[in-house]
Protein backbone atom coordinates (compact mmCIF):
# COMPACT_ATOMS: atom_id res chain seq x y z
CA UNK A 1 0.00 0.00 0.00
CA UNK A 2 1.27 3.50 -0.75
CA UNK A 3 2.67 5.37 2.22
CA UNK A 4 0.63 8.36 3.30
CA UNK A 5 2.41 11.67 2.77
CA UNK A 6 2.24 13.94 5.72
CA UNK A 7 1.60 17.58 4.86
CA UNK A 8 4.61 19.79 5.25
CA UNK A 9 4.36 22.24 8.10
CA UNK A 10 4.40 25.80 6.82
CA UNK A 11 6.10 28.27 9.11
CA UNK A 12 5.66 32.02 8.83
CA UNK A 13 8.72 33.87 7.56
CA UNK A 14 10.98 35.34 10.21
CA UNK A 15 10.45 39.03 10.79
CA UNK A 16 13.47 41.13 11.63
CA UNK A 17 13.15 42.95 14.94
CA UNK A 18 12.55 46.67 14.67
CA UNK A 19 15.54 48.93 15.16
CA UNK A 20 16.07 50.14 18.71
CA UNK A 21 14.33 53.42 19.48
CA UNK A 22 16.20 54.40 22.60
CA UNK A 23 19.80 54.74 23.70
CA UNK A 24 19.66 51.86 26.25
CA UNK A 25 20.19 49.13 23.63
CA UNK A 26 23.05 50.90 21.89
CA UNK A 27 26.58 50.23 23.06
CA UNK A 28 28.48 53.38 24.08
CA UNK A 29 31.06 52.96 21.31
CA UNK A 30 28.34 52.53 18.70
CA UNK A 31 26.47 55.53 20.10
CA UNK A 32 29.57 57.71 19.70
CA UNK A 33 30.13 56.39 16.19
CA UNK A 34 26.54 57.12 15.17
CA UNK A 35 26.67 60.60 16.68
CA UNK A 36 29.96 61.37 14.95
CA UNK A 37 28.57 60.27 11.60
CA UNK A 38 25.51 62.47 12.03
CA UNK A 39 27.67 65.44 13.08
CA UNK A 40 29.73 65.01 9.92
CA UNK A 41 26.56 64.86 7.88
CA UNK A 42 25.26 68.11 9.40
CA UNK A 43 28.57 69.86 8.74
CA UNK A 44 28.61 68.63 5.15
CA UNK A 45 25.13 70.11 4.67
CA UNK A 46 26.50 73.48 5.79
CA UNK A 47 29.48 73.10 3.46
CA UNK A 48 27.18 72.26 0.54
CA UNK A 49 25.03 75.31 1.25
CA UNK A 50 27.32 77.99 2.74
CA UNK A 51 24.58 80.62 2.48
CA UNK A 52 23.11 79.12 5.67
CA UNK A 53 26.08 80.66 7.49
CA UNK A 54 25.05 84.19 6.56
CA UNK A 55 22.71 84.59 9.52
CA UNK A 56 25.33 83.34 11.97
CA UNK A 57 28.18 85.42 10.53
CA UNK A 58 26.63 88.61 9.20
CA UNK A 59 23.78 89.28 11.65
CA UNK A 60 26.04 89.59 14.74
CA UNK A 61 28.33 91.94 12.83
CA UNK A 62 25.33 93.98 11.66
CA UNK A 63 23.99 94.17 15.22
CA UNK A 64 27.38 95.37 16.46
CA UNK A 65 27.80 98.09 13.85
CA UNK A 66 24.26 99.41 14.26
CA UNK A 67 24.26 99.61 18.04
CA UNK A 68 27.77 101.01 18.33
CA UNK A 69 27.30 103.77 15.76
CA UNK A 70 23.61 104.51 16.34
CA UNK A 71 23.23 104.22 20.12
CA UNK A 72 26.81 104.37 21.37
CA UNK A 73 26.99 108.06 22.00
CA UNK A 74 23.45 108.34 23.38
CA UNK A 75 23.69 105.53 25.95
CA UNK A 76 27.19 105.90 27.35
CA UNK A 77 28.27 109.31 26.17
CA UNK A 78 31.01 107.93 23.93
CA UNK A 79 31.38 105.05 21.51
CA UNK A 80 34.52 103.82 23.27
CA UNK A 81 32.70 103.31 26.58
CA UNK A 82 29.72 101.73 24.87
CA UNK A 83 31.95 99.26 23.02
CA UNK A 84 33.34 98.05 26.35
CA UNK A 85 29.82 97.82 27.77
CA UNK A 86 27.70 96.50 24.91
CA UNK A 87 29.90 94.18 22.88
CA UNK A 88 30.64 91.70 25.71
CA UNK A 89 26.89 91.45 26.25
CA UNK A 90 26.32 91.09 22.53
CA UNK A 91 28.60 88.08 22.52
CA UNK A 92 26.11 86.49 24.89
CA UNK A 93 23.14 87.31 22.68
CA UNK A 94 24.84 85.42 19.86
CA UNK A 95 24.15 82.09 21.55
CA UNK A 96 20.43 82.77 21.64
CA UNK A 97 20.29 84.17 18.11
CA UNK A 98 21.89 81.05 16.64
CA UNK A 99 19.78 78.69 18.73
CA UNK A 100 16.47 80.10 17.47
CA UNK A 101 17.18 78.96 13.91
CA UNK A 102 17.66 75.32 14.94
CA UNK A 103 13.99 74.71 15.70
CA UNK A 104 12.84 75.81 12.26
CA UNK A 105 15.44 73.53 10.68
CA UNK A 106 14.26 70.57 12.75
CA UNK A 107 10.67 71.21 11.73
CA UNK A 108 11.68 71.36 8.06
CA UNK A 109 13.54 68.05 8.38
CA UNK A 110 10.35 66.40 9.59
CA UNK A 111 8.41 67.88 6.68
CA UNK A 112 10.87 66.56 4.09
CA UNK A 113 10.83 63.05 5.53
CA UNK A 114 14.45 63.09 6.67
CA UNK A 115 13.52 61.99 10.18
CA UNK A 116 11.55 59.07 8.75
CA UNK A 117 14.78 57.85 7.19
CA UNK A 118 16.57 58.14 10.53
CA UNK A 119 13.77 56.10 12.11
CA UNK A 120 14.63 53.09 9.94
CA UNK A 121 18.23 53.09 11.13
CA UNK A 122 19.35 51.11 14.20
CA UNK A 123 20.48 54.22 16.07
CA UNK A 124 19.44 55.88 19.29
CA UNK A 125 16.91 58.67 18.95
CA UNK A 126 18.97 60.97 21.16
CA UNK A 127 22.02 60.66 18.88
CA UNK A 128 20.19 62.60 16.16
CA UNK A 129 19.56 65.50 18.54
CA UNK A 130 23.00 65.39 20.13
CA UNK A 131 24.61 65.50 16.67
CA UNK A 132 22.52 68.55 15.82
CA UNK A 133 23.59 70.16 19.07
CA UNK A 134 27.30 69.55 18.39
CA UNK A 135 27.07 70.86 14.81
CA UNK A 136 25.36 74.05 16.00
CA UNK A 137 28.01 74.50 18.68
CA UNK A 138 30.73 74.30 16.04
CA UNK A 139 28.88 76.94 14.04
CA UNK A 140 28.69 79.09 17.16
CA UNK A 141 32.46 78.86 17.62
CA UNK A 142 32.95 80.17 14.09
CA UNK A 143 30.50 83.02 14.66
CA UNK A 144 32.11 83.99 17.96
CA UNK A 145 35.52 84.13 16.30
CA UNK A 146 34.25 86.45 13.58
CA UNK A 147 32.41 88.73 16.02
CA UNK A 148 35.37 89.03 18.42
CA UNK A 149 37.70 89.99 15.57
CA UNK A 150 35.25 92.61 14.31
CA UNK A 151 34.82 93.95 17.85
CA UNK A 152 38.58 94.33 18.27
CA UNK A 153 38.77 96.19 14.97
CA UNK A 154 36.13 98.57 16.35
CA UNK A 155 38.21 99.16 19.48
CA UNK A 156 37.23 96.49 22.02
CA UNK A 157 39.96 96.08 24.64
CA UNK A 158 40.47 92.86 26.57
CA UNK A 159 42.52 93.82 29.66
CA UNK A 160 41.76 90.44 31.25
CA UNK A 161 43.87 88.62 28.68
CA UNK A 162 43.23 85.67 26.35
CA UNK A 163 42.47 83.08 29.05
CA UNK A 164 39.46 84.99 30.36
CA UNK A 165 38.36 85.63 26.79
CA UNK A 166 38.35 81.85 26.29
CA UNK A 167 36.32 81.56 29.49
CA UNK A 168 33.80 83.98 27.98
CA UNK A 169 33.57 81.82 24.86
CA UNK A 170 33.07 78.68 26.92
CA UNK A 171 30.35 80.27 29.04
CA UNK A 172 28.52 81.48 25.93
CA UNK A 173 28.70 78.03 24.34
CA UNK A 174 27.38 76.31 27.47
CA UNK A 175 24.38 78.61 27.65
CA UNK A 176 23.86 78.37 23.90
CA UNK A 177 23.75 74.57 24.05
CA UNK A 178 20.96 74.73 26.63
CA UNK A 179 18.97 77.07 24.39
CA UNK A 180 19.46 74.74 21.41
CA UNK A 181 17.51 72.09 23.34
CA UNK A 182 14.70 74.63 23.84
CA UNK A 183 14.70 75.51 20.15
CA UNK A 184 14.65 71.86 19.03
CA UNK A 185 11.73 71.18 21.37
CA UNK A 186 9.82 74.12 19.89
CA UNK A 187 10.60 72.99 16.34
CA UNK A 188 9.33 69.47 16.99
CA UNK A 189 6.20 70.72 18.78
CA UNK A 190 4.98 73.23 16.19
CA UNK A 191 3.15 71.98 13.11
CA UNK A 192 4.80 74.28 10.59
CA UNK A 193 8.17 75.89 10.03
CA UNK A 194 6.60 79.36 10.16
CA UNK A 195 5.02 78.61 13.54
CA UNK A 196 8.37 77.37 14.87
CA UNK A 197 10.06 80.56 13.71
CA UNK A 198 7.34 82.71 15.24
CA UNK A 199 7.40 81.00 18.64
CA UNK A 200 11.21 81.08 18.71
CA UNK A 201 11.16 84.82 18.02
CA UNK A 202 8.49 85.28 20.70
CA UNK A 203 10.87 83.68 23.19
CA UNK A 204 14.06 85.34 21.96
CA UNK A 205 13.05 88.99 21.52
CA UNK A 206 11.91 89.68 25.13
CA UNK A 207 15.00 87.91 26.46
CA UNK A 208 17.31 89.90 24.19
CA UNK A 209 15.92 93.40 24.65
CA UNK A 210 14.64 92.90 28.20
CA UNK A 211 18.17 92.41 29.47
CA UNK A 212 21.23 94.42 30.48
CA UNK A 213 22.92 93.84 27.13
CA UNK A 214 22.17 97.18 25.50
CA UNK A 215 21.48 99.48 28.49
CA UNK A 216 22.07 99.45 32.26
CA UNK A 217 19.28 97.97 34.35
CA UNK A 218 19.13 101.10 36.53
CA UNK A 219 17.75 103.13 33.61
CA UNK A 220 14.66 100.93 33.21
CA UNK A 221 11.22 101.28 34.86
CA UNK A 222 10.55 99.19 37.93
CA UNK A 223 8.42 96.48 36.32
CA UNK A 224 10.97 95.95 33.55
CA UNK A 225 13.89 96.10 35.96
CA UNK A 226 12.49 93.13 37.89
CA UNK A 227 12.21 91.05 34.71
CA UNK A 228 15.67 92.13 33.54
CA UNK A 229 17.39 91.12 36.76
CA UNK A 230 15.78 87.66 36.55
CA UNK A 231 16.59 87.29 32.85
CA UNK A 232 19.40 84.72 32.28
CA UNK A 233 20.75 86.82 29.40
CA UNK A 234 21.38 89.66 31.85
CA UNK A 235 23.49 87.34 33.99
CA UNK A 236 25.32 86.14 30.87
CA UNK A 237 25.95 89.70 29.69
CA UNK A 238 27.21 90.75 33.13
CA UNK A 239 29.48 87.71 33.35
CA UNK A 240 30.99 88.34 29.89
CA UNK A 241 31.39 92.05 30.64
CA UNK A 242 33.12 91.44 33.96
CA UNK A 243 35.40 88.73 32.59
CA UNK A 244 36.54 90.81 29.60
CA UNK A 245 37.06 93.94 31.69
CA UNK A 246 38.92 91.97 34.39
CA UNK A 247 36.36 92.46 37.17
CA UNK A 248 34.97 89.88 39.64
CA UNK A 249 32.47 87.68 37.80
CA UNK A 250 32.00 84.63 40.03
CA UNK A 251 28.40 85.36 41.04
CA UNK A 252 27.22 86.00 37.45
CA UNK A 253 29.07 82.94 36.14
CA UNK A 254 27.41 80.69 38.72
CA UNK A 255 23.98 82.07 37.81
CA UNK A 256 24.58 81.39 34.10
CA UNK A 257 25.78 77.85 34.79
CA UNK A 258 22.78 77.19 37.04
CA UNK A 259 20.39 78.43 34.33
CA UNK A 260 22.17 76.35 31.68
CA UNK A 261 22.06 73.14 33.72
CA UNK A 262 18.44 73.71 34.75
CA UNK A 263 17.24 74.43 31.20
CA UNK A 264 19.09 71.39 29.84
CA UNK A 265 17.78 69.02 32.53
CA UNK A 266 14.21 70.07 31.77
CA UNK A 267 14.19 70.43 27.99
CA UNK A 268 16.63 67.71 26.83
CA UNK A 269 14.49 64.75 28.05
CA UNK A 270 11.37 66.46 26.71
CA UNK A 271 13.03 66.97 23.31
CA UNK A 272 14.14 63.32 23.10
CA UNK A 273 10.67 62.11 24.11
CA UNK A 274 9.06 64.40 21.53
CA UNK A 275 11.45 63.15 18.84
CA UNK A 276 10.54 59.54 19.56
CA UNK A 277 6.85 60.38 19.50
CA UNK A 278 7.01 62.22 16.19
CA UNK A 279 9.11 59.59 14.44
Amino acid sequence: MPTAVRPTEVRPPAVAPPPPRGGSRIAPRAYLRHTGTLVRRNLLRIKADPYTLFDSLLMPVLYTLLFVYVFGGAVSGSREKYIQYMIPGLLGILSLTLATSVGAGMNADFKTGLMDRFRTLPIAASSVLVAKLIAETIRSVLSLSVLINVAMLLGLRVPAGPLKLLAVDGLILVFGMSMVWVSMLIGMTMRSTEAAQGVSALVAVPLQFGSSIFAPVSTMPGWLESFTRFNPLSALADACRNLINDRPAGHSVLIVLAWSVGITLVTAPLAVARFRKRT
